[in-house]
């Protein structure tokens, strides 16, 4: 196995790993993303084995910096891990992107390292980070914090109150960013449905890890809103936003 590091210069050649067309207009608002955030220390590894064949991948960042709603001074943040094939599953490869994580943290000087799990699709289970020394230290909504650390006086990682930030989306909003590629494709889909019902949502992107901080959902970067309620705090299908759409429109009528 090896680990290779994407960087702004080679993107186009070993990809994101979950988006791997670079035409996709995903990935190029992911690969704009990126080369801003690379300087600030945001990392992406990718796992491949003997025949080149990418296996998995990690993205981590100084927590500092992480599009996500946490205050963790002095750690890094693991944004997002994912092994693709089952069968590459429970082989040890997820630990070893978490090591290599751990290994930069503590080289870079920080006090230890976190991640957000949740039991839905979109990262990896709260287990693998368990059986990798974290502890869980707050759990919100679907979401749980966990944290691992070596220095005994680190303050402790918290989520920020993503709750409270919802009462200010006034209509239906959809709040995104460019961090996880597959979101300008869930955005599209929604507004096209939402025309046929003749729902005008307002769309905003969230430019800066300030914004991002302040995020109406624990996922942060992708959020559909209806007059302060979350309705969803991951990007989806047209199908499933026309389901949210008919049971809203329900409860109005």
């Amino acid at each position: 196995m090896k680990l290779i590091e994407v960087t702004p210069e080679n993107a186009l050649k070993e990809t994101f790993f979950c988006i791997k067309d670079t035409k996709r207009s995903g990935f190029k608002d992911k690969l704009k993303w990126f080369e801003k955030r690379y300087n600030e220390g945001l990392r992406i590894k990718i796992l491949k084995n003997n025949d080149d064949k990418m296996i998995g991948f990690i993205e981590y960042v100084p927590a500092k910096y992480a599009w996500r709603p946490i205050d963790a001074d002095n750690y890094m943040f693991i944004h997002c891990t994912y092994i693709y094939s089952k069968k590459e599953r429970n082989k040890g490869y997820g630990s070893m992107l978490i090591e290599d994580a751990e290994n930069e943290a503590k080289a870079k000087g920080f006090d230890g390292l976190c991640v957000m799990t949740s039991k839905g699709g979109w990262l990896a289970n709260a287990s693998l980070f368990e059986n990798n020394g974290f502890k869980q230290i707050e759990t919100k909504d679907r979401f749980e914090l966990l944290s691992k650390s070596w220095n005994n006086h680190s303050k402790t990682p918290k989520f920020c109150d993503w709750t409270s930030e919802q009462k200010k989306y006034k209509g239906w909003h959809i709040v995104y960013a460019d961090q996880c590629p597959w979101n300008e494709k869930s955005v599209a889909a929604i507004l096209n449905v939402a025309m046929d019902y003749g729902i005008d949502i307002k769309v905003s992107k969230i430019s800066t890890v300030k914004e991002a901080k302040r995020a109406p959902s624990g996922f942060g970067v992708f959020n559909l809103l209806c007059d302060g309620k979350l309705l969803e705090d991951h990007y989806i299908s047209a199908t499933r936003f026309r389901n949210i759409l008919k049971k809203e429109l329900d409860l109005l009528a």
